[in-house]
């Protein structure tokens, strides 16, 4: 994929470095050539200096063929406004905007732009640490489906993932093990040590909670 990134922070760089692994094709843009420099040697894609919402700088980047745009900065206003112009100018395919005000988020989301308000999110994670330790709500964003850590009891090994589903309320999705993740067959069996991530209906966690024993 073709790929632009505005906003070379911390989030921008990683995000920068983790597509590159993957072999995509990257640009970064930043008004800051020195925080074009957290890219560091390795980095073989394209960086460009300047404003995200200039257009001449955008047609530059090669956002008239870019498969996806990511926007990054420490400010919204130029976040939303740069992302109005790559969905609404270029007609980017997929445009991501990062959108600290949890509650400009949701009416962007209305208006149509895929936003992420890290702010939800980190919330959201901090809570689930205090309160439920082995689950999550920040994954999805309906509010009606979780994701579930459990670690496999004794009593629960040697049992298929079929077994211990449960219809319309859990789903095993994934088996962490000592060799690794693996995502589970039905007949797959438990092993002593298995951690279990599932989905999970929020409206049934007390019930998977109590079956497991956590």
């Amino acid at each position: 994929m073709y790929i632009i990134i505005l906003g070379c922070g911390r989030v921008g760089s990683e995000l920068a470095s983790l597509l590159q692994k993957e072999k995509h094709n990257v640009v970064v843009i930043d008004k800051d050539p020195k925080s074009l420099k957290r890219l560091g040697s390795n980095f073989n894609g394209i960086t460009l200096t300047g404003n995200g919402y200039d257009v001449e700088l955008l047609k530059e980047a090669g956002i008239e063929k870019a498969d996806a745009f990511c926007v990054v900065t420490n400010g919204d206003n130029t976040n939303i406004m740069a992302a109005q112009i790559a969905k609404h100018i270029f007609k980017v395919p997929k445009v991501i905007a990062r959108i600290y005000d949890p509650a400009r988020a949701n009416i962007y989301k209305h208006l149509g732009l895929d936003v992420i308000s890290g702010t939800v999110l980190f919330a959201a994670m901090l809570r689930d640490k205090i309160i439920e330790s082995h689950f999550t709500g920040y994954l999805i964003e309906t509010g009606e489906l979780g994701v579930m850590e459990i670690p496999v009891k004794a009593e629960f090994v040697g049992k298929t993932v079929s077994a211990i589903n449960i219809p319309d309320e859990f789903l095993v999705s994934t088996i962490v093990r000592k060799k690794g993740a693996i995502i589970p067959r039905p007949e797959t069996k438990l092993e002593e040590k298995d951690v279990l991530m599932g989905i999970v209906k929020i409206s049934s966690l007390a019930k998977v909670k109590k079956i497991f024993g956590i």
